[in-house]
């Protein structure tokens, strides 16, 4: 829970990835708290800013940029879009961070275990970074984001829906649930200079094939999961213009739910939030028109 101590007023909290799923709901919870945000972006111009939220270039092709973005922040939210180049502009901007004199950063990673798998083993690397490191941080490991399934919208609506997952159980978890862990990390005052890491899940773990038979109630129709072999997904996605690195990810993907890797189920979000995390079947009501005909 978040410790009331201290002025919180005068927060000024960075926010790295403020255009992507857990970040765009960050910057919108932060602007609701008396602090100040900065949010990070290549194209700051892009950045809907307000009395509570500025807007500041980082770019990593310009390294100045990085230390320019953080002077002044007390803390910073760092994530990446998945990248070949992850691991070194996550190192670069955590190097900014030190410099500048950040006191905590909370770091999006990835819950799963010691593996070479894309994009775990780079999150690894990422880790084992910022643990050399003189400062606070906490690193949030969620299970896969429900939010993957967005990728399932045009296929479900086709009758076209499967992959190579098989009948094996995943966690899934709210991307908006993330982001109010967050929240509750870099406002907490507590534990400001330790390092800590929380496994974050939703409330149950599902198949594919349980996914289906939600939608068929929500949609009143019939939709099913085909099961493919990685052959055969691997042939369907680059066919489909999926480029080699993305395809790799989505079979990795479907090789962690066959194999029932994020099938963990914690109870961290509720013990933080002091709510339930919401469920799969919570975040398809929401986002039921993209799987309509």
């Amino acid at each position: 829970m978040v410790n009331q101590t201290g002025n919180r007023s005068q927060l000024r909290i960075a926010v790295a990835g403020a255009t992507g799923r857990v970040g765009r709901a960050l910057v919108a919870r932060l602007a609701k708290d008396p602090v100040q945000v900065v949010a990070l972006s290549r194209n700051a111009s892009s950045i809907a800013t307000s009395a509570s939220v500025q807007a500041a270039e980082a770019d990593f092709d310009k390294p100045s940029t990085l230390l320019e973005a953080m002077q002044g922040a007390d803390r910073l939210f760092l994530a990446h879009g998945t990248s070949d180049r992850q691991v070194a502009n996550e190192i670069a901007l955590i190097d900014a961070a030190v410099t500048a004199g950040v006191s905590h950063i909370v770091k999006l990673s990835a819950m799963g275990p010691p593996t070479r798998l894309h994009p775990f083993d780079w999150h690894m690397q990422i880790e084992a970074n910022l643990a050399g490191r003189e400062i606070g941080y906490t690193v949030l490991r969620p299970s896969s984001f429900v939010d993957t399934l967005n990728r399932a919208k045009a296929p479900v609506a086709e009758a076209t829906w499967g992959g190579a997952a098989g009948d094996g159980l995943v966690n899934l978890i709210d991307s908006r649930d993330v982001a109010e862990v967050a929240r509750v990390a870099l406002l907490d005052e507590l534990f400001l200079s330790s390092q800590r890491a929380y496994h974050l899940t939703g409330p149950a773990c599902v198949t594919m094939p349980q996914v289906a038979e939600e939608l068929s109630k929500l949609l009143d129709r019939p939709v099913t999961y085909q099961h493919r072999t990685r052959a055969e997904q691997r042939a369907l996605l680059i066919a489909s213009g999926s480029s080699e690195m993305v395809t790799d990810l989505l079979l990795g993907l479907d090789r962690i739910f066959r194999e029932g890797v994020l099938a963990e189920t914690t109870t961290t979000v509720s013990d933080l939030l002091g709510r339930p995390a919401r469920s799969v079947v919570q975040w398809l009501t929401d986002n039921l028109n993209g799987f309509m005909k």
